[in-house]
C-alpha cells in the first residue's frame, strides 16, 4: 500500500541459509537463531525506504531494539492471547511453541517479556484485535500521514 519494498526478517534468515526457521532453531538453538536474527535486522535496517516485519523475539536484543528505534518508524501490532493462539494453533513452524507447555502458556510468557520491550521502542502502538490485514495496514498509513 505503500509503494515500498518489504522484507520479513524470518525470510531473510531462511533465504541466507537455505533452511527453514525450525531447522536453524534445531541445529543452533534459540541462542544461534539469534545472532543470525540479529544480523539480519542489522543488514535490513541499514536499507532505506522499505517495511520491514521482525520475528517476535528480535525486540529480545537490545541492540535490535536501539536500531530499529534509531533506523526506522516501529509500529508495534499487539494482538490477544487468545487471536495469536487461534493463529498459531496449527503452525507448526513456530520453534518455541513446540513444547509440551501448553501454547496459551508460552504465549503468555513471552508476552510478559516482550510487550514491555515493544513498548520500549513503539513510535506507535496498533491493535489488530479482529481487524483484517488490510484494515490494520490503513490504520499504520493514517497514523504514519502518508
Amino acid at each position: 500500500m505503500l509503494h515500498l519494498e518489504f522484507y520479513d526478517s524470518d525470510q531473510e534468515i531462511e533465504r541466507r541459509t537455505g533452511a527453514d526457521i525450525a531447522w536453524v532453531f534445531d541445529l543452533e538453538g534459540e541462542e544461534g537463531f539469534r545472532v543470525r536474527e540479529e544480523n539480519v535486522i542489522q543488514d535490513l535496517t541499514e536499507l532505506q525506504g522499505i517495511v520491514l516485519a521482525t520475528g517476535g523475539g528480535s525486540v529480545l536484543s537490545k541492540e535490535t531494539r536501539n536500531r530499529l528505534s534509531a533506523r526506522g518508524i516501529v509500529v508495534y501490532l499487539e494482538t490477544p492471547i487468545e487471536k495469536q493462539v487461534a493463529r498459531t494453533q496449527r503452525d507448526k513452524r513456530r520453534p518455541l511453541l513446540q513444547t509440551e507447555e501448553a501454547p496459551r502458556e508460552v504465549l503468555e510468557r513471552l508476552a510478559a517479556e516482550r510487550n514491555p520491550l515493544y513498548a520500549e521502542i513503539a513510535d506507535f502502538t496498533v491493535r489488530t484485535d479482529e481487524q483484517s490485514a488490510r484494515a490494520v495496514a490503513s490504520q499504520i498509513i493514517d497514523q504514519l500521514g502518508f
